[in-house]
């Protein structure tokens, strides 16, 4: 059954084009504020996953070095300093010295 008023037709078919405007507009404001927010993240300077993980393995390697080395400097201590230390088998730093030569036992 078709409708033979043609104001009604014309008003159905206005409608129709507006939701399809309405419809793109809405898109095209997402994708705008999609965009809009990678730029503003993106400025943050945030790092990757992958940065961060390398990073947190680092810390861990630092803190296991750090305590073997606080173990060795009490075992130093508790013999009175009279052993003598092994040269530490790293490269020496900025100052010439390496981590063991950093390291005063107090004599007696």
């Amino acid at each position: 059954m078709q409708s033979q008023n043609r104001l009604f037709d014309d008003f159905v078919k206005m409608m129709n084009g507006a939701a399809g405007t309405v419809a793109g507009m809405t898109r095209e404001a997402q994708e705008s504020a999609r965009e809009r927010m990678r730029d503003w993240v993106g400025g943050m300077d945030f790092v990757s996953r992958d940065e961060f993980e390398a990073v947190k393995t680092m810390a861990a390697t630092a803190r296991e070095e750090v305590e073997a080395l606080r173990n060795r400097l009490a075992a130093l201590e508790a013999s009175g300093g009279k052993a003598k230390a092994a040269p530490a088998s790293r490269s020496p730093g900025k100052s010439g010295k390496t981590a063991t030569s950093e390291i005063e036992t107090p004599e007696e």
